[in-house]
């Protein structure tokens, strides 16, 4: 990762180190937080120039950044249309772009070094040199793809992905409060972060905090709350509540001892230890009825696997041994 980063920088509220790593702090006896970088404000992206700062604010902060430059003049109309859709976009761009003004009344001398014959002209630099641009009052909706052109439509997403990675290491290395921490803090920038939704919920749910992770799915944008990996979650916090008004598991196991076809008892103890976590226990007992009798229940042990499997998801151990097992069975 790159210094500038914003997720850059050690990370481990155990002391540990990731592969990937991120900033992250916390004095003690508080909750440690991710610092994720605060989000560029109006007076960081935006500001006018002058012929004697354009080179500073211009030319060398384009080297670091694309730098859109609006020519504009008091008297010109279609430039009081445009400043505002261009301040408005490269506000709602986060920071992929930077915006300078310069009035050629006062200032005309870089205008006329460009060639700039009418106005508004918005010219895009990088690297210290023009590489594209427009004039006129164009749309919002050209300005935007200007920017995204120009800026590159990622934005924070390469940081947010390296975040994302250091999180599934932790949860890996069983450190699953910094992982918790890093969702959070990475729904406080971008909300609309489906892993990050779905990882933060997850924890909660295994650490016993159901209406806390209620919340967290809600927090999902609208148009994406049937996403896979919050569906997946969704059927666990389901099957998990079925599981617990079934009762104690030792009394299924009472009863298939008494009798092994007993596949009520074999299936409400799969439902039981599923919600334990014991996901091949419950697939066997599944397989088990399927095997002995596909008909009990309306295929009622068929059905269920299938839910276990979308919730454990597709590429889960337990999903792919017990669906090629039960494919054996259908179709042997």
């Amino acid at each position: 990762m790159s210094d500038n980063n914003p997720f850059n920088g050690s990370y481990g509220a155990s002391g540990g180190q990731y592969a990937q790593t991120v900033q992250y702090g916390g004095t003690e006896g508080e909750k440690a937080k991710l610092s994720l970088g605060e989000a560029p404000t109006a007076a960081e992206l935006i500001k006018d120039t002058t012929t004697a700062t354009f080179a500073a604010d211009v030319i060398q902060e384009s080297r670091r950044q694309p730098v859109l430059v609006d020519f504009w003049a008091p008297w010109c109309g279609p430039c009081k249309q445009l400043t505002p859709q261009l301040e408005k976009a490269v506000k709602a761009a986060g920071g992929k772009v930077k915006l300078v003004k310069m009035n050629i009344d006062d200032h005309p001398s870089v205008a006329g070094q460009l060639g700039i014959q009418s106005i508004p002209a918005v010219i895009a630099f990088k690297d210290g040199q023009p590489v594209d641009g427009f004039m006129g009052a164009v749309p919002e909706s050209q300005i935007t793809q200007f920017i995204q052109k120009v800026g590159g439509k990622g934005g924070g997403a390469p940081q947010i992905t390296d975040a994302l990675a250091v999180a599934a290491e932790a949860r890996a290395a069983g450190d699953v409060q910094t992982a918790a921490d890093i969702y959070d803090a990475i729904l406080e920038q971008a909300p609309e972060t489906i892993e990050a939704v779905a990882g933060l919920g997850e924890i909660l749910f295994d650490a016993g905090d159901s209406q806390g992770a209620e919340a967290v799915l809600a927090r999902a944008p609208e148009d994406k709350r049937d996403a896979p990996a919050l569906a997946a979650l969704r059927a666990r916090m389901t099957l998990a509540a079925q599981a617990a008004a079934l009762g104690n598991p030792a009394e299924f196991e009472r009863r298939l001892a008494a009798d092994p076809n007993d596949h009520q008892a074999r299936f409400d103890l799969a439902m039981v230890q599923n919600a334990h976590g014991e996901r091949m226990k419950a697939a066997e007992n599944l397989l088990a009825i399927v095997k002995a009798d596909r008909t009990w229940n309306d295929d009622g042990a068929r059905a269920q696997l299938l839910k276990f499997f979308e919730a454990w998801g597709m590429t889960d151990e337990a999903t792919l041994s017990a669906r090629r097992r039960l494919s054996s069975l259908l179709f042997s």
